[in-house]
């Protein structure tokens, strides 16, 4: 799977290269945190390297998150690429370098075959155009049910909802200002309740001016108190405007998005526009 994708980005004109330790395993991890640590670093400290793949989901990425390059990345800043696990380093990267990341990969929905065509011209967009990025909500996500009105502009931060939570108190940012993204797989309902209860009880969402929902992945929706409805009951305590729907997420044709840049949320309209850059 690894070596197809790296045909796709072979294909849009970029070189491609491998960690020395890409192909290692260690239990449920991609080899030791030293091995993936001394990878991602080596990326960082080379000059050539102008964007940087996590191959999968990055499980254990929270394990090494705080031990970065901080000051390579500073010097040469280049994007790293990845979800679900990998917000814990994009949330790092973000509290202590201020590096914009890209929410997205070569993902392979729940339903489709291979890559689809909405999910790779999202990323290309992200990577290589000097677009910003506008992503329309979807109806059919079961997480448009929690969209509200309003409007907000603010720096986009969040990710995959376990990595926010495993985050606070060492890596999640300031949320002041700040539009939250949350999306979710596979997590039992009482897991998403305590983890929204910890961090809006720990006022690690005190300041939030807007909430951007996507995919959560593998949830039984039609139970009588579904994942939608704590979610609604923690989110409605924020008193912000809230947009979901959004594909952002692991489920069907995923967009990609800029962690950490600044995002318009106009939830009438259905729209998170999201500008270039961090500023």
């Amino acid at each position: 799977m690894v070596l197809r994708h790296a045909e796709i980005l072979k294909g849009w004109g970029l070189n491609v290269d491998f960690g020395e330790h890409a192909f290692s395993k260690w239990s449920y991890l991609a080899g030791t945190d030293e091995e993936r640590l001394a990878d991602l670093n080596a990326a960082f400290r080379d000059p050539e390297v102008r964007a940087i793949f996590t191959t999968r989901g990055g499980k254990g990425s929270y394990r090494i998150a705080d031990q970065v390059d901080f000051a390579a990345v500073r010097r040469d800043p280049k994007f790293v690429i990845g979800f679900s696990d990998i917000t814990a380093l994009h949330l790092s990267l973000l509290k202590h370098c201020h590096q914009v990341g890209i929410h997205g990969a070569f993902f392979i929905g729940p339903n489709e075959d291979g890559v689809s065509s909405y999910t790779r011209d999202s990323l290309r967009q992200a990577l290589m155009t000097t677009e910003d990025l506008v992503i329309a909500a979807r109806t059919e996500e079961p997480t448009s049910r929690l969209t509200t009105e309003g409007t907000a502009e603010g720096r986009l931060i969040g990710g995959n909802l376990d990595m926010v939570a495993a985050s606070a108190g060492w890596a999640l940012p300031d949320m002041h200002g700040a539009i939250l993204l949350l999306e979710a797989i596979g997590l039992y309902p009482g897991q998403v309740d305590r983890q929204m209860t910890m961090l809006r009880k720990a006022g690690h969402l005190n300041g939030l001016l807007g909430v951007a929902i996507g995919q959560f992945t593998n949830f039984e929706f039609d139970r009588s108190y579904s994942v939608i409805d704590i979610l609604r009951e923690h989110l409605a305590e924020l008193k912000v405007p809230i947009l979901g729907g959004l594909p952002l997420g692991h489920g069907d044709r995923p967009a990609s998005a800029f962690i950490g840049a600044i995002a318009e949320l106009d939830a009438k309209a259905g729209i998170l526009a999201i500008r270039r850059g961090n500023s």
